[in-house]
């Protein structure tokens, strides 16, 4: 089943952060990921509000934990370590 990477993000360093962005998105890719939302529009409700929220659609669980456990993931997000606070989470669609 696919799922969702949903990462809610503060950004405290938009250099380093922007860093980060240009190599996590090709990781994404590269794991079968697709940005379904990027840093738009929202509504908070419920808890913690962060400035950009990110979506990302996989083809299943196990593609989105390996692309955030691969050595081209973990490079781009040692530049958001640092220069931001996240949340982020996979969780398995119902379809």
């Amino acid at each position: 089943m696919p799922a969702l990477w949903i990462a809610h993000v503060t950004v405290t360093d938009a250099d380093a952060y922007g860093r980060y962005a240009k190599l996590a998105g090709p990781a994404i890719a590269a794991h079968g990921g697709a940005f379904v939302a990027r840093g738009g529009r929202y509504v908070q409700l419920e808890g913690k509000d962060r400035a950009r929220n990110v979506v990302a659609r996989f083809p299943s669980l196990e593609a989105a934990e390996a692309c955030y456990r691969s050595p081209e993931y973990q490079a781009a997000l040692d530049h958001a370590r640092g220069a931001s606070e996240r949340d982020l989470v996979i969780v398995e669609t119902t379809e």
